[in-house]
């Protein structure tokens, strides 16, 4: 059984292609999602094999997606859209393979006969963005967008992942991994990432330093990851 989860902010369009693949019986549809965080939160949870991915989405497009994913658990990513020059785009930067809007029957059989038949996941990081401008988060039952110019901090406990902006701290389902990989905050600690914008002082300690946020907010340092930041302040 191939596990596929369809990503598309149209509900028509989603029901469309359920009822399609519903035609299939080796195929599992485990999810349907509106955007881009539902689907980030999903795929990390259930990690589908495939996933029917709209490339145009409001905040955060289908492409913006993938570059959210950590490598580990990318699935295969079939692009579905109503325009031909952003499907020729994703075809040629090796997504697995592309569907046009309004989808024909005939051309989804045979995407879904190259998904049998290659079940190794392929990678996408050629179109995948380098950095991220946006952290699809998540507070309660409110889902938010939090550009990364606003986050201070983010961390990890046993929660989870965490984003600290000067004015509140939300949660998100992207790694401490992707977001060393793919935005502007560095490291300072095994569980903490940093924006240097964000830092207002540090304190050295014994068994490492300290940083104030401009928001006043403090962050360990440990030691192995003190002198790197002094090093971009020019302490060193």
């Amino acid at each position: 059984m191939i596990t596929a989860l369809i990503i598309d902010d149209e509900h028509y369009a989603r029901e469309e292609l359920a009822d399609l693949l519903s035609e299939s019986s080796d195929i599992e549809i485990i999810g349907q999602c509106s955007n881009a965080i539902e689907a980030l939160q999903m795929i990390t949870k259930l990690k589908p094999q495939l996933i029917f991915l709209d490339i145009q989405m409001p905040r955060i497009t289908g492409i913006e997606l993938i570059g959210m994913l950590d490598p580990d658990i990318m699935p295969r990513i079939v692009f579905v859209t109503a325009y031909d020059e952003f499907a020729i785009k994703a075809f040629d930067n090796h997504a697995f393979d592309y569907l046009l809007k309004p989808i024909d029957e005939k051309r989804l059989q045979q995407t879904l006969n190259r998904v049998r038949k290659d079940l190794k996941p392929r990678s996408v990081s050629i179109i995948t963005p380098e950095q991220l401008a946006h952290l699809p988060c998540y507070s309660g039952s409110k889902l938010k967008v939090i550009s990364i110019k606003e986050v201070e901090f983010v961390f990890s406990d046993l929660s989870g992942v965490h984003v600290a902006t000067d004015k509140e701290q939300v949660h998100t389902h992207l790694t401490l991994k992707v977001l060393e990989e793919k935005t502007s905050l560095i490291k300072c600690h095994r569980q903490y990432l940093i924006s240097p914008e964000a830092i207002s002082e540090i304190e050295i300690q014994e068994t490492g330093a300290e940083v104030t946020t401009v928001s006043g907010a403090k962050v360990p340092v440990s030691r192995r990851y003190l002198k790197p930041l002094k090093q971009i302040f020019g302490f060193l």
